[in-house]
């Protein structure tokens, strides 16, 4: 007994030491232990910035949406995911397009297998032999993956029920820690928001939040380039996943994915606010704060009158439908407009329209047509060949007789009627394509004679198309939009080639390259970088631009290596187009500038008539012809007429017209359009 209650007594001696060092020396230590807690920060979603136009009025917009969306915890196991999901597949429908790869119609193999090894944790255990089970979670997750039953997967495919379940588990996953995950915002009913909301207590991490979709308030005018963004459910572009991921960007965030929202996604997209969540070690939330409000995205301010581009789409419309009434205009099905400022580049209005191939009483807006669409324009690039000839050496007032000129092989090339003798003014008036060979020639060192050769070499070709160059023809604008054409140069397989791009008949260019050439002459020679974005300002929560961050400052490219008088001689060549030339009467407004008629094939949307020889109806101009306010381009492609409708013309004058129109409503306050102040 002694000996026993000795040895109690030792026992109790060394826990009071023990619990003398537990409570003196490493108290503190064991304290801290108790208190630890861990810190995460959430982020919920803000809207992106507006697009304003330059008088201020709003025509990119949000509007709020509800959502709902699912918020993972590091407690949170996938089997309980999964019975989360099979409760919200009984109240709210979701398509199992959510699987689907990217831009594909096939499902993506892995997320049916993730599924898969979540919601058969026993049969997922039983793929691992036990000595397997000492390696990594990552390492075992690996052999899992490869080691299921093909036969599983294609049950899950053949099962709309279970493929539902995987599409909202697959949401559930797809986001970072305490990040909400949107599960379904896209055609969600008003109904299952109700019902879901009615069920939160029973589905953990599963909420109802108000969310924001794009708004437009001018309907589709210019949506094209305006741009979209993803939904939720499509999240970042694939194609630059190491791009946004770099930058902090959830794998379920929202961003620009085309044109404009694409390409200035760095000043649009918003600020997420961010709250810290406060957990102790058992994965508790003990506290949550407010950390960051976040902002919507900077707003822009574009270049684009919104009225003015409405109106030059309705004239578009009314033209192609009344120029299809003329006989051979089958072909007829498009045509596109630009109008910018010659001297700052801002781009006024960019429409383009085309008949809609599946329903041909209506119209589709292709504006991108403007930019990324290329034709032969015919005899309206004859300004810039006429001051490549002064570039060459070519002095004023050259003349030259009309007549058809006959080359080697029995080639024969005339302007469309004999004009007699042509200078460099009246060349322009009358629209002379032999005026503009005998330059091609004499820039090519070569001089006619009837029946002779013509042995223009590669190095011609590119002198004429650096000519051509320095007016934006055939070069990049450099417009703030991606996916711009170039236009397209044609093989030089023969000499006589050069007489066709002395005429526009060859290589080809977009309306924007049009309309940045035609600038060009109208504001004295300088090429003149187009511009879509004024300027980037701070969100405000008023309707009004807020401060001005960032401003898109007027580029000019290059000057032409010409002098005032022989841009002068040009311009008077132009004024004298619409006054007594080949545009005579055309216009109501003091107009200058070019017609053109180039032979083309059509190969638009109608397959019957691919391959049909057809032309191409274009004008260039600015009004008014002394200091310009706006210079343009109109091009209508395939107009099967040959120019008998006057489509060209009378739309280059219903715009002028619309112009005019609004500049003299907005003077009288008819029409909203004060520049806004900013602050």
């Amino acid at each position: 007994m002694n000996i026993f209650f000795f040895l109690v007594f030792m026992l109790f001696a060394a826990l009071i030491v023990r619990l003398g060092v537990v409570q003196i020396v490493q108290g503190e230590e064991y304290t801290k232990e108790v208190k630890k807690t861990e810190s995460n920060i959430a982020s919920f979603p803000a809207p992106r910035g507006k697009m304003y136009d330059r008088f201020g009025n709003v025509i990119v917009d949000n509007k709020s949406i509800p959502a709902i969306t699912y918020t993972q915890d590091k407690k949170a196991k996938a089997e309980e995911k999964i019975k989360i999901a099979k409760k919200l597949a009984e109240l709210i429908e979701v398509s199992p397009d959510l699987l689907k790869e990217k831009n594909k119609d096939e499902f993506k193999e892995r997320y049916l297998q993730d599924y898969w090894l979540a919601a058969h944790t026993k049969e997922a255990a039983a793929l691992l032999e036990e000595k397997e089970l000492k390696l990594k979670p990552a390492e075992t997750y690996q052999l899992q993956l490869t080691r299921i039953d093909p036969k599983e997967i294609e049950k899950i495919k053949q099962s709309p029920e279970e493929l539902e379940i995987a599409a909202i588990y697959t949401r559930f996953t797809s986001g970072y820690y305490y990040q909400p995950s949107v599960v379904k915002s896209e055609n969600l009913t008003d109904e299952e928001v109700s019902v879901v909301a009615e069920h939160l207590e029973e589905l953990p991490g599963v909420d109802v939040i108000t969310d924001w979709d794009r708004e437009y308030p001018f309907g589709d005018v210019l949506r094209p380039i305006l741009g979209s963004v993803t939904s939720p459910e499509q999240g970042i572009l694939s194609e630059r996943e190491n791009f946004y991921l770099s930058r902090g960007y959830a794998r379920n965030d929202r961003v620009g994915k085309s044109y404009l929202e694409y390409h200035y996604e760095d000043y649009l997209n918003p600020i997420k606010s961010k709250v810290e969540l406060i957990e102790d070690k058992n994965g508790n939330i003990i506290s949550e704060q407010l950390i960051d409000e976040g902002r919507r995205g900077y707003d822009l301010q574009l270049s684009f009158d919104m009225e003015l581009q409405k109106r030059v789409g309705d004239i578009i419309e009314k033209e192609i439908r009344a120029a299809k009434g003329f006989g051979g205009n089958h072909t007829l099905e498009r045509a596109f407009v630009v109008m910018m400022d010659p001297n700052q580049g801002d781009i006024l209005a960019m429409a383009g329209k085309q008949i809609d191939p599946d329903n041909r009483s209506e119209f589709l807006d292709f504006s991108t047509g403007t930019f990324a669409s290329q034709y032969e324009m015919g005899s309206t690039v004859k300004g810039a060949t006429v001051l490549a000839g002064y570039q060459h050496g070519v002095p004023h007032g050259q003349g030259y007789s009309d007549q058809p000129i006959y080359l080697a092989g029995g080639v024969r090339k005339s302007s469309w009627t004999n004009l007699g003798w042509v200078n460099d003014v009246t060349a322009l008036e009358e629209s002379s394509n032999i005026y503009m060979f005998r330059l091609a020639m004499e820039i090519a060192g070569e001089t006619y004679t009837r029946g002779g050769g013509f042995n223009a070499s590669n190095e011609d070709f590119q002198r004429m198309r650096n000519y051509f160059s320095q007016f934006g023809l055939g070069v990049p604008t450099g417009v703030d939009l991606p996916q711009e054409s170039a236009g397209q140069q044609g093989n030089p397989t023969q000499p006589g080639l050069l007489l066709d791009i002395s005429i526009g008949q060859y290589d080809t260019y977009t309306p924007l390259q049009m309309a940045q050439y035609v600038s060009t002459i109208a504001n004295g020679g300088y090429r003149i970088q187009p511009r879509i974005m004024k300027t980037v300002h701070a969100p405000n929560n008023e309707a009004k631009l807020g401060p001005v961050i960032k401003e898109n400052n007027t580029t000019v490219l290059n000057r032409i290596n010409n002098t005032p008088g022989d841009l002068q001689k040009v311009q008077t060549g132009f004024k004298r187009v619409t006054t007594s030339g080949t545009a005579a009467a055309a216009f109501d407004h003091d107009v200058a500038g070019k017609t053109g008629t180039a032979e083309s094939f059509y190969y638009g949307n109608e397959t019957r008539y691919r391959g049909n020889p057809t032309y191409n109806l274009t004008f260039v101009g600015y009004y008014p012809s002394n200091n310009p306010e706006v210079a343009f381009s109109v091009v209508v492609p395939w107009a099967g007429d040959g120019g008998k409708s006057g489509i060209n013309k009378k739309i280059a004058s219903g715009i002028v017209n619309a112009y005019v129109d609004l500049k003299e409503q907005r003077a009288k306050g008819e029409v909203p359009g004060k520049q806004e102040e900013t602050e």
